[in-house]
Parts: C-alpha cells; sequence; structure tokens
C-alpha cells in the first residue's frame, strides 16, 4: 500500500510515467505463442512437486528475492507445455471480457478504459523495463481501468505477457521485492469517462500476480485522491486483480481453450 511515507516515490513515479505517454487505444493482434506454469505460476500440480524455493505468488507481493538472470522453471512444470506453448497470448479482449463487472462479494465495477501495446516499455517505469527486456522479452502489454458504482475509485489492472514463463517469474520476483522500483503505469480516464484525474501525489494500493507467462499488476487510487477508506480500496483492488487474474490462469493454463 502507498498511504504512507515510504511510498512517496511511488506516486510521483506514477505521476512523471502517467504523463509520459498515453498508451495506445484497443489494438487487437495474435502475438507469438503462451508458455505454461511453473513454480510461483498457477496450474495444477500437488504443492509437494513444487521446489521449496520458489516463491509464493500471493496477492500482498511478498516473495524471495530475484535478480536478473537467477529464474529457471521448476521440475515440475507440467506435461501439457507443448501444446498451452503453441496457444496466442493472451488478447485484452480475453483478460477484461466485460464491460460491466460484478465480482464474488456482490460489488460491481465499470470498464472505462482499454489499451494495449506491445512495445511494452511504454507502460513500465524504466527499471521494470529493463528486468522486462531480459531474456527473450516481454510480447504485449494490456490495460483497464475500472471505477466502482459510485465512481470514486479508479484501479488500472494490467496484463504483462511473456515469451518465457521465466522471463515472467524474474519480472514478478523483482516487482514483489521492490514494488516502488518495478512498477506499471496507471492509466488515466479517458475524455467522456466523467471522472478525474487522480491529483498528483496522491496515495494509493498496489498489487500483483503471476499466472503462467503473464504478470497481473492492479493499481488503486481514489479519484479525490483521498487518502482514507484504505480498507476499502484495497478490498476492490485485490478484487479486480483476482478477476483478471482468474481469466488469465484460465486461458493460460488452456482451460478456456479446451486442452
Amino acid at each position: 500500500m502507498v498511504f504512507h511515507d515510504p511510498y512517496t516515490q511511488w506516486v510521483v513515479e506514477q505521476e512523471r510515467l502517467r504523463r509520459r505517454r498515453r498508451r495506445t487505444r484497443l489494438v487487437v493482434g495474435v502475438a507469438l505463442a503462451v508458455a505454461v506454469a511453473a513454480g510461483l505460476v498457477l496450474y495444477s500440480v500437488d504443492a509437494r512437486d513444487v521446489p521449496a524455493a520458489a516463491p509464493s505468488a500471493d496477492a500482498g507481493g511478498t516473495t524471495a528475492s530475484a535478480s536478473p538472470g537467477a529464474a529457471t522453471l521448476p521440475s515440475g512444470a507440467p506435461s501439457a507445455l507443448p501444446s498451452l506453448l503453441a496457444l496466442p497470448v493472451v488478447r485484452p479482449e480475453q483478460a477484461f471480457p466485460e464491460r460491466a463487472v460484478r465480482l464474488a462479494d456482490g460489488s460491481r465495477y465499470e470498464r472505462v478504459d482499454l489499451a494495449t501495446t506491445t512495445e511494452c516499455a511504454d507502460g513500465m517505469s524504466q527499471e521494470l523495463a529493463t528486468v522486462a527486456t531480459h531474456g527473450q522479452g516481454c510480447l504485449r502489454l494490456s490495460s483497464a481501468l475500472f471505477t466502482d458504482a459510485a465512481r470514486r475509485s479508479q484501479v488500472t489492472v494490467t496484463v504483462v505477457s511473456f515469451r518465457r514463463p521465466e522471463d515472467a517469474w524474474l519480472v514478478f520476483g523483482m516487482a514483489s521485492t521492490d514494488p516502488v522500483t518495478y512498477q506499471v503505469v496507471s492509466l488515466d480516464p479517458p475524455p467522456g469517462a466523467g471522472l478525474p484525474t487522480v491529483p498528483p501525489g496522491s496515495a494509493g494500493v498496489f498489487r500483483r500476480q503471476a499466472t503462467v507467462r503473464s504478470v497481473v499488476f492492479a493499481n488503486g487510487q481514489w479519484g479525490d485522491g483521498s487518502e482514507t477508506r484504505e480498507a476499502r480500496l484495497t478490498a476492490e483492488t485485490e478484487g479486480l486483480l483476482k478477476y483478471v487474474d482468474d481469466k488469465v490462469a484460465a486461458y493460460e493454463e488452456g482451460r478456456d481453450a479446451g486442452l
């Protein structure tokens, strides 16, 4: 969470990055292949098959430290790897299929913006972009901006997809150990959305999750920049993260592709 002084750098960096670029509007395309789940990635193997040293992919983002070049796949990688690798990379309309979203807790959200690019560095801090280009690199970065029924919150959920699972794993590890430095950019509301631009320096909540060959990030802020109702904003941010992560995981694990 970024409601306190140690995270002032994060909100300042968000403002610098969001002024630097506005992502390309939805351009749906097919990019290469999708990889399988491994280690902290969410695939269906018994927990005993995953090496004890593998970091945990929890929504809070705490994990063992990682360094560029250190990520490798665990020995428990599923046998379906070849067929999963044949899938196209997850598309934005698969990750964010609904304009009106209702979560399991009954909360409702509207998707007010959708953007995607193959120039992944445009949607990242410089430090994260450097890590993302390690290995075989990033294929696609897609983001959606959601607001709650009262139109008070603004939560950007971003899916960053890689050629190889181990490259996604590396990015997840770095972002988890230092989320202030290794961050993605929040979307501003588009013209006509009827939402304010979050004031510079506003506090926020950020989370991330790993699934197959992608990392899913969620950045949540109140539209008026308020630092109150932290627990509510955290719940909204984590709920939307899970909503998108579940859809990306289902696709990348082959469950939505009939594999």
